[in-house]
């Protein structure tokens, strides 16, 4: 082809373009309004799922989060993991599950080579889990952690009575309001599951969950899978609310699971039925002979007996043994002194929003786990009055 005739179709497929840009001005979007409606205050989340503000309505003043959709992989159309989200959370209407409010749009202009941007819009929570277990100066008390756990079983009791796995529990997923409402958030990875009616066994993908909160399952190569993975990261969740770190510091599949091991102890048929037939089970080297510790390990920071025990229930290795969300709510540890108890007044000598993205990176402990001794290190910090937050890693 000719550089005349390349320019001619070049510039004929800008000008078509243009007259589709053109007709589409002529329509009226009711259900979806431009994004200029808001005002962008600050950025407050970053990740492979894009980028997170806080933003204001210009007329009525309301603070919302704007989420914005990554649509640079996209050759044509919606990106699928937005639409399955959009889909989820309008089902999802619940105190303890983020509210989506809308979905608003750029305007497709030469600019941006007639692409829309869309934006997720949800009511504003001041901060996250992640980032509030980062500040030396959050301090929880018993009351008020059973009252996070007791709002996030709530949360998960609901999805999943509803049918749906959240499949990314994490600390920096739960927002907090200034108010103290617990909210399950980012449910990008979120799917529908269903029991199969027939032999079949369902074929869910097991590349999810941040390696951190990832249960043993996963990473042995399950893809029948239900709630129970949802369970593992609560389990996880709540213990970091006493050591104010990610408890199982993984930094491949293999070292996770040998956290893992560490700390819930071996991973075998005996204390896992069917385990052997999962695909990774004979292709991983499964530490042996490694005792159950979780009671024994935690002991160190969680003081209160109920805790120690509804964890241990949690962060069980056999999915069919875990406890579920119900059976979790109706657990002693939210029914015996102290109750669960507002956290309203806690946050309301903290002004400052707090997200784990604004946090400071927070000082990582390497685990290496040494040939048939457990790497337990303990990283207790030494002050907190230099204002820097320690990790506490097992």
């Amino acid at each position: 082809m000719n550089t005349s005739t390349s320019t001619n179709v070049s510039s004929s497929s800008v000008s078509h373009a243009q007259q589709v840009m053109n007709k589409l001005e002529d329509f009226d979007f009711p259900y979806c309004d431009e994004v200029t409606k808001y005002e962008k205050l600050a950025k407050i989340g970053q990740g492979t799922f894009g980028e997170v503000f806080k933003a204001k309505h210009r007329q009525t003043k309301k603070v919302v989060a704007l989420k914005k959709v990554l649509m640079e992989n996209e050759k044509e159309g919606f990106p699928i993991t937005a639409l399955r989200e959009i889909k989820i959370l309008q089902l999802l209407n619940h105190e303890n599950v983020v509210n989506l409010i809308e979905i608003c749009r750029t305007k497709a202009t030469p600019f941006n080579r007639y692409k829309a941007t869309f934006y997720l819009v949800f009511d504003f929570c001041e901060h996250d889990l992640a980032g509030l277990l980062s500040n030396v100066n959050v301090k929880f008390s018993l009351g008020e952690i059973k009252k996070v756990m007791q709002q996030l079983l709530n949360g998960l009791y609901f999805i999943h009575s509803n049918k749906i796995l959240h499949r990314d529990m994490k600390a920096a997923n739960i927002l907090i309001t200034k108010n103290g409402v617990l909210k399950l958030a980012d449910f990008g990875l979120a799917r529908a599951f269903s029991i199969s009616k027939t032999s079949q066994p369902n074929r869910y993908t097991n590349r999810v969950v941040t390696l951190w909160y990832r249960p043993p399952e996963l990473l042995l190569g399950e893809r029948n899978y239900g709630p129970p993975v949802d369970m593992w990261g609560a389990g996880c969740i709540m213990a970091e609310m006493w050591t104010r770190s990610p408890i199982m510091q993984g930094s491949t599949e293999q070292h996770q699971l040998t956290l893992i091991s560490q700390l819930c102890g071996s991973i075998s048929p005996e204390t896992w039925p069917g385990v052997e037939k999962l695909e990774f089970y004979n292709k991983l080297d499964l530490p042996k002979g490694q005792k159950r510790k979780v009671k024994e390990r935690l002991r160190a920071y969680v003081k209160d007996p109920y805790a120690l025990d509804l964890l241990d229930k949690l962060l069980t290795l056999d999915p069919n043994k875990r406890i579920d969300s119900d059976n979790a709510l109706n657990h002693d540890f939210f029914w015996t002194d102290p109750m669960p108890c507002e956290l309203a007044k806690m946050l309301s000598q903290h002004t400052q929003s707090m997200f784990e993205y604004l946090a400071p990176p927070r000082r990582r402990v390497v685990q290496q786990p040494h040939a048939g001794q457990p790497g337990h290190q303990k990283g207790m910090p030494p002050s907190a009055a230099d204002g820097q937050y320690h990790d506490r890693v097992f």
